[in-house]
């Protein structure tokens, strides 16, 4: 007997398990590394994604619901080295004037990969006929990318300038 052949369906709910994980994992490391910065703005930034991302957990919930699947996560490497990466920093940059800027590259490469993930995941919806899940993707979609140009004006207007001073 063969094994089922596998489909986008599958390859939909396990990539939602991804980010599952992946999300939890950020809320986290989100009051870490909030209290670990140093700029007000950045430290602002971060507890008000970690207050977005539960709103993200709800989201995914809520399309594991219209889905009938079970709201399981299912173990990220990426997510897993990214925040990894970030413990770092914060131990060896601890009493660096770089510290901030290091938080901020990582918490980019998070809004990185999370919007790699939810571009995807929102693609697959559309073409799986999930309207309702399309439009719960889009919307954190289009918050993970104001984060990310959030970050990038942090970078640039501040944080990177007071690394390099």
């Amino acid at each position: 007997m063969t094994a089922k052949q596998k489909s986008l369906d599958d390859l939909f709910y396990d990539t939602l398990k991804d980010i599952y994980f992946a999300e939890k994992q950020i809320l986290k490391a989100l009051p870490k590394m909030a209290k670990a910065a140093n700029s007000d703005e950045l430290r602002h930034a971060f507890e008000t994604h970690r207050d977005q991302t539960e709103g993200h957990v709800d989201r995914l919930e809520e399309i594991f619901e219209q889905i009938k699947k079970p709201a399981r996560g299912k173990t990220c490497d990426a997510i897993l080295g990214i925040v990894e990466e970030g413990k770092e920093v914060m131990e060896e940059f601890a009493e660096s004037g770089a510290l901030d800027a290091g938080l901020l590259a990582g918490a980019q490469a998070v809004e990185h990969y999370e919007i790699s993930r939810y571009g995807t995941l929102k693609k697959w919806a559309e073409e799986l006929g999930l309207k309702d899940a399309a439009r719960l993707l889009d919307k954190t979609l289009a918050e993970e990318k104001e984060t990310d140009a959030l970050l990038t004006k942090l970078a640039a207007s501040a944080v990177n300038r007071r690394a390099a001073a």
